[in-house]
């Protein structure tokens, strides 16, 4: 009779919308991200990329490091892996993993879990962003999410709320502790125009009202600095407190909706509002939906999982100790993680917003055999162009999350002064014309020829006023900063 009583506070049975949406939607991000590494890493890491991955299994990086690469990395190991990681998340979101015992969904996770930690150690810079780590956590708390026979346990849900509290409440903390312009309400007057990747509407949102951008960050810090703390009305069996989690999450879910249609920031946005499901009550939901049910039949939870559960509770507490240190740390670290799994690892977005936007802009010329040696003029260069990142000042920025544009983002960083040799490679690729590079561009202005030469050069970019889009037609304005890179002559 008192394990019944304890098991009663260990179900959540008024929470499986929060585990349908859990379940599949992690399962459908994890399944973009492995598509994204699919059609991207053998270009930018395999055998011949830009930083070839066999370079860090050859110098025994991975001995120390989880990785299903240790023994070896070839571009058809990571392509099997992809599509079977695929084929696993797509039956995740189809729910038919789920029909069977808890143990079931779990290990399906588990394999995702693991086959995206595998490609993580390889990845390098390439898959430097905070979102990796936060993809990789939210996999293997899934794996405990049960499965649809039995009651979504509290305690793991728990544990992806505790999730959604180090995302956020770390990101809003990031942002007090660092540029001024978070705590003196100037941050967004700047942001949609120097963010990463803009959207079709980042202009339209930049050239809105400044008192409109004071009241988005003050409305930022209260979703991120005080709204965390109201999740964890989840633990108290109360319809009451369930409304106040849930309300909460609404928040949460309403602000990261504004950045999916501002922005383009992966799938970061999207696997946040995924999360924070796991504080939504069936019960809060059927008040505003009569059709969703508030209540649902579950078979017994077996002892064993409710034990498992339990012990992987227990152990997440242990490992979230430096997590709970870092977020009360003056130093606080931003996407950090503290162990090898990748779990209870630190989160943040954003300490500073940059307030000018540069743009590297990559250029080549045809050969003219009766030049010589002589570099072409200026008037015979022409402009590549990428997928997502600004260059044509007429092109109205694309939608592309959570699909993520992986070199756009690194030419991103590059502008703010993160040179690497990886672009030496990127510059010399283009000069072979070499295919499997040219896939990872939006427009190649010699349609598959090799160019005679190449260079890059940095521009200032600005959003055009409105006045300037009537008259010129132009999404952006910019301006010739000088050369990054010289002319740089293909050898024959």
């Amino acid at each position: 009779m008192e394990w019944a009583l304890i098991t009663t506070w260990l179900d959540a049975p008024h929470a499986e919308l929060a585990r349908q949406v859990l379940q599949r939607g992690i399962a459908a991000v994890f399944a973009v991200a492995f598509l994204s590494t699919l059609l991207q890493f053998p270009a930018l890491l395999g055998e011949r990329g830009l930083m070839p991955a066999t370079r860090v299994v050859d110098s025994g990086a991975l001995r120390t490091q989880p990785s299903l690469f240790r023994w070896g990395y070839s571009d058809r190991r990571l392509r099997i892996l992809c599509l079977i990681a695929i084929a696993i998340a797509l039956a995740l979101v189809a729910g038919l993993p789920q029909l069977g015992p808890p143990w079931v969904p779990m290990l399906a996770f588990l394999a995702l879990w693991i086959g995206y930690l595998s490609i993580l150690p390889i990845g390098q810079v390439f898959y430097g962003f905070g979102w990796e780590l936060l993809l990789c956590e939210a996999g293997f708390l899934a794996a405990f999410l049960g499965s649809s026979a039995t009651a979504p346990p509290t305690l793991a849900l728990l544990l992806i709320v505790w999730l959604v509290f180090r995302l956020e409440f770390g990101a809003g903390m990031i942002k007090i502790r660092g540029g001024r312009e978070w705590r003196d309400l100037t941050a967004l007057t700047y942001h949609h125009e120097t963010q990463p990747m803009p959207g079709p509407l980042s202009r339209w949102a930049h050239l809105l009202p400044r008192w409109f951008h004071r009241g988005e960050v003050l409305g930022n810090h209260v979703a991120q600095l005080a709204v965390p703390w109201l999740l964890f009305a989840i633990v108290v069996p109360h319809p009451v407190a369930a409304a106040i989690a849930s309300a909460a999450a609404a928040v949460v879910i309403l602000t990261q909706l504004w950045l999916v249609l501002t922005g383009n920031f992966a799938w970061l946005n999207w696997i946040t509002i995924v999360l924070a499901f796991a504080a939504v009550d069936d019960r809060a939901v059927a008040w505003l939906v009569p059709a969703v049910p508030a209540t649902h039949a579950y078979a017994p939870t077996p002892l064993w999982w409710s034990i498992l559960v339990a012990l992987v509770f227990l152990a997440y507490a242990w490992l979230s100790i430096p997590a709970v240190r870092n977020l009360a740390s003056r130093r606080q670290l931003m996407n950090a993680s503290f162990n090898r799994l990748r779990l209870a690892n630190a989160y943040g977005a954003f300490g500073t917003v940059t307030k000018a936007r540069d743009e590297i802009v990559i250029e080549g010329a045809a050969f003219d055999e009766a030049r010589g040696a002589d570099a072409p003029a200026d008037d015979e260069w022409v402009e590549y162009g990428f997928k997502g990142k600004p260059g044509d000042v007429r092109r109205v920025p694309g939608w592309f999350a959570p699909y993520h544009l992986r070199l756009d983002w690194l030419m991103w960083f590059l502008a703010l002064g993160s040179y690497g040799r990886w672009f030496e490679v990127l510059l010399e690729r283009l000069l072979e014309a070499d295919r499997a590079t040219l896939r990872l561009l939006g427009r190649d202005p010699f349609r598959g020829e090799r160019p005679q030469w190449v260079r890059a050069r940095v521009y200032r970019y600005r959003f055009a006023t409105r006045a300037e889009r009537r008259a010129t037609g132009q999404v952006w304005m910019r301006e010739d900063r000088g050369l990054l890179v010289a002319p740089m002559r293909r050898h024959r």
